[in-house]
């Protein structure tokens, strides 16, 4: 379906492990990815984070503690023995805001590589901010649509906007959790004055980047914003736990309202220290700089006018990684990268999943030809539904990984619970739903995973894309591609649709796939209430 041939140079045409490291001014985090050049892809194989305060600054000198670049060198000493033992070719690391800042921020720099044996990248805020954009590019679908993506760290917060291109705005404000905390906060549950000046600091230090956010949209396009970092992913869990009594695992496309925020931080700026190390996700040190974090998020979000905040689990550290397959030519720009993030994960889950790409892909072509043969007469679904149908029919025998008994099943678990980025959990479920049923049972109110299914539009678009599905399975019984091609032809006063199936090599009959398209076209003919009758042409 979609080229990526000229996406691998001919310099790494090998899966490589790389380690990217984010040097923060509250924690120091470690993503190890394996890049696969030929997609090209890369899978997130372990994640390693730790706190180390390097944002508590020497008041004395304006410069690092000692004690936080004692722990933050014994954090890197670690992430680096973590990725010396997966196998990293390379590690990049970047330092943000309290390296940035510091005035001996170069003096830790040199000292960790002295003691290390690590170099970490200083970037400014801005820079900080286009890599943002690029990680969170690699797990999210923009559509071509405007989106606003906040992180807020421990020094300052960066504001994008972008529609899936070359960024459109890019900006770095010098508020952050570690840093207004720091500044603002000295009394528990925070007083009344302290919580009045904070708000109107974050309002008036936010406003000239919404502001001039907001002038680069068109008049008539709508914003949807995003959120990134530890900060917001800790605000969404105690939303999600208090509206749906769990924390969604991943928190990956978890969506909270203006409302929802609002709400919380009405809560957290009453609650004590302890009251608020008691909420779900939050550790000591986040339950001491949330109220900030709170509402550095509530005032741009006002600001923006957001009613609504999506979280992407996908930030600086990923962004690292996707630069550098960049600076590596193994992507030729942003936009392209970002055009085909769900078709490249599905391929990714492909191989993982030791998938036969070639006999998936045929069963796709034919799924996409049955699909596009019967629009109008037998159904009348749009792209999104037709790119769902490809990314089942790509992946619907991935469950043989586990086992052939029952595989059906499990590549509705595999689907379901893989690392699938770019589509949201309903798109995931109706993928896995529609691979669950391409053989066996049809669709059943008692099966969980057809009850999962939120609508009745989607209970009717996997029973309809699954009846293809198993017929475009049938077209390739044998795995030899022996069908070349097949042509529908739907006659609506007999209620009959005529398959003419031509034959990859003149000599072959297609017994096999005749056959398996008779016993299979049951459920079919049952779904759309018609009769197939399917004959060799030559």
């Amino acid at each position: 379906m979609t080229d990526f041939s000229n996406f691998a140079p001919s310099e790494i045409t090998s899966d490589r492990v790389l380690a990217a490291i984010d040097v923060g001014t509250n924690s120091i985090h470690m993503v190890v990815v394996k890049i696969q050049p030929d997609l090209p892809a890369f899978t997130i194989v372990d994640r390693e984070k730790e706190t180390v305060r390097l944002g508590n600054f020497n008041d004395a000198t304006g410069g690092l503690s000692e004690t936080a670049m004692e722990r933050a060198i014994t954090a890197l000493k670690r992430c680096c023995a973590i990725a010396t033992s997966l196998q990293a070719e390379d590690i990049v690391a970047v330092a943000t805001s309290a390296v940035r800042e510091a005035s001996n921020g170069q003096e830790f720099i040199e000292r960790v590589y002295k003691e290390v044996g690590l170099a970490i990248n200083l970037i400014s805020g801005t820079e900080e901010a286009r890599r943002i954009y690029l990680g969170v590019l690699s797990g999210m679908e923009f559509n071509g649509q405007p989106h606003a993506i906040i992180d807020i760290g421990g020094g300052s917060t960066e504001l994008i906007l972008g529609t899936g291109e070359p960024h459109r705005f890019l900006s770095s404000t010098k508020v952050g959790a570690v840093r207004l905390t720091a500044q603002f906060v000295s009394t528990d549950p925070i007083s009344d004055t302290e919580f009045t000046t904070l708000r109107a600091y974050v309002r008036g230090m936010v406003e000239p980047n919404t502001t001039e956010l907001k002038h680069k949209l068109k008049p008539e396009e709508a914003i949807h914003l995003l959120g990134t970092s530890g900060t917001i992913e800790c605000l969404a869990a105690v939303i999600a736990t208090e509206r749906l009594g769990l924390v969604p695992d991943p928190l990956n496309g978890f969506q909270m309202t203006y409302e929802d925020v609002s709400n919380l931080v009405e809560t957290l700026r009453q609650a004590t220290y302890a009251e608020r190390l008691a909420m779900p996700e939050m550790s000591s040190r986040r339950a001491e700089i949330i109220v900030a974090g709170a509402v550095i998020l509530q005032e741009t979000m006002d600001l923006l006018k957001a009613e609504s905040i999506t979280i992407c689990e996908r930030a600086l550290r990923e962004g690292v990684v996707v630069d550098w397959m960049l600076t590596h030519g193994l992507i030729e720009d942003r936009m392209q990268f970002q055009k085909s993030v769900r078709q490249r994960n599905i391929l990714k889950t492909a191989k993982k999943y030791k998938v036969h790409l070639d006999r998936s892909e045929r069963v796709a072509r034919f799924a996409m030809d049955l699909f596009e043969q019967t629009h109008g007469s037998l159904h009348s679904w749009g792209n999104l539904e037709r790119e769902l149908l490809w990314a089942a029919a790509i992946l619907h025998n991935c469950g043989h990984f586990i086992s052939h008994s029952s595989h059906h099943k499990h590549s509705y678990y595999l689907i379901r619970h893989g690392e699938l980025l770019g589509y949201t959990e309903t798109e995931l479920e109706a993928i896995a739903n529609i691979a669950r049923y391409h053989r066996k049972s049809a669709p059943k109110k008692k099966h969980d995973n057809y009850r999962n299914l939120p609508t009745r539009y989607h209970r009717q678009m996997i029973t309809h894309l699954s009846a293809l599905l198993r017929l475009a399975v049938a077209l390739d019984r044998r795995g030899i591609g022996a069908v070349q091609s097949i042509h529908c032809n739907f006659d609506a006063d007999a209620h009959v649709l005529n398959m003419e199936v031509k034959a990859a090599d003149s000599g072959d009959d297609c017994a096999s796939e005749l056959w398996n398209l008779d016993y299979k076209k049951d459920y079919f003919e049952q779904v759309f209430e018609v009769k197939l009758v399917a004959g060799l042409v030559s």
